[in-house]
């Protein structure tokens, strides 16, 4: 079986990947593991994300579903004090200032029936098992199996990998490379019937601070649900001699933000505790001959500012145009990707100097917006994710004057052959 592109998971990456380029007449084949509808974490999107929903032509259809709308982030601190909200449309007069809180399982289901729409075959329960190259190492496809059946080879012109943590070219090949600094530990979990924050902010994301750096996040979801995860250091959560319970951990944990213990009381905790560590990371280059990998199978930056499903659907938008100009001209060597990957290690360098400053005990947002007023708005446009054709220089170097920023990780661009 030969197609044009080869997509690898069915994640919002992989699922826009499949539409885009099914759309604009090539043929496309996408391998997802699991059967959807799947549970997965990632509820809130970035404002932002409206211009792929849009461009996709599911945007309104967000609405239409009923998902919880956003239209703001606050912080609040461990004694309950709640920040002035970043209201979006205080900011930004356009749609895409009211975004959305999603149900993972149902949202990734939509965007997934929309490849197929597109004209993407789409085969579930089919997990890639190897890639295949010729004597180069150019990617040729993969080996795959569908459930309980006898493998098979797929090839193509160009394989996406958008297998999400799993990251499958990553892990097969070591290029997973971990951030120096952000090696956090998450444990989440989804309350019913928590309280909620009136009118505009009912569907608040609000990220509540926990001592030593750490933090809580509450993601309003509709029907009552909310999503809610603590982000620590390890050493934080797990001490020696007390529990490693996760959910004796998270009982323990909302003792320690007033504003969560005030919210969660009312609600009844249920469903599983998950864990998850050590999960930002990029891998050392971004394509290689025949081969391009996207969203969280090329990098995952930290959960704190909602920037995973945003990049997963920003990135997964660029590999598609970039994989359809390297179709159209013949030539989809690595050195078809070098814009793709230049630019989209730019926007993450710019939110990773974000984050960095978040965890530093010294910053905070309120110091740095009454020192400088004037980089309020260009602060929002970064929370929101405007990243297109933005200079945050000022903004990084007004921020370095209350954190210690990170230097740009010097990896993550395309592999060229020898």
């Amino acid at each position: 079986m030969n197609y044009d592109a080869l997509v690898l998971g069915g994640g919002p990456a992989g699922s826009t990947c499949a539409a885009l380029l099914a759309e604009q007449g090539h043929r496309v084949l996408l391998l997802e593991k699991t059967q959807f509808p799947r549970y997965h974490v990632g509820e809130s999107l970035m404002p932002f994300c409206w211009f792929t929903l849009d461009r996709l032509g599911v945007a309104d259809r967000m609405d239409e579903i009923g998902y919880q709308q956003k239209k703001s982030v606050q912080f609040a601190t461990t004694d309950g004090r709640i920040s002035a909200p970043f209201y979006f449309f205080q900011h930004f007069d356009h749609p895409a200032a009211t975004t959305w809180q999603v149900e993972r399982e149902h949202f990734d289901l939509m965007l997934l029936d929309n490849a197929r729409d597109k004209g993407a075959e789409v085969r579930e329960n089919t997990t890639a098992l190897d890639f295949l190259k010729d004597d180069s190492g150019r990617v040729l496809g993969v080996k795959a199996r569908t459930g309980d059946e006898d493998a098979f080879e797929v090839t193509a012109k160009v394989t996406l990998d958008c297998t999400g943590r799993d990251a499958l070219f990553q892990r097969k090949h070591g290029w997973r490379k971990r951030d120096p600094m952000l090696n956090k530990i998450s444990i989440w979990t989804l309350f019913k019937d928590a309280k909620r924050d009136p009118g505009l902010d009912e569907g608040a994301t609000t990220i509540a601070y926990l001592p030593e750096g750490g933090w809580f996040w509450n993601i309003p979801l509709r029907n009552g649900v909310v999503s809610s995860g603590i982000v620590a250091e390890r050493d934080y959560l797990y001490r020696p001699g007390e529990t490693r319970d996760p959910a004796e951990i998270y009982a323990r944990e909302i003792e320690n933000n007033a504003w969560i213990k005030e919210h969660l009381s009312e609600g009844e905790q249920f469903g599983e505790y998950w864990i998850a560590g050590e999960y930002s990371y990029r891998a050392e280059h971004c394509a290689s001959d025949g081969l391009v990998l996207v969203g969280d199978a090329f990098a995952f930056l930290d959960p704190v500012f909602s920037s995973g499903v945003f990049l997963a659907l920003k990135s997964a938008e660029m590999a598609a145009d970039a994989t359809a100009e390297a179709l159209t001209n013949g030539d989809t060597r690595a050195t078809a990707f070098a814009d793709y990957g230049e630019n989209l290690c730019g926007h993450i360098e710019t939110m990773r100097k974000i984050v960095y400053a978040f965890y530093d005990r010294q910053f905070s947002f309120a110091k740095l917006i009454r020192k400088h007023p004037d980089l309020r708005p260009k602060l929002t446009d970064l929370l929101i994710g405007n990243v297109d054709g933005q200079d945050y220089t000022d903004l990084s170097q007004a921020i370095a004057e209350l954190a210690d920023l990170p230097e740009p990780l010097d990896y993550g661009r395309v592999a060229v052959q020898a």
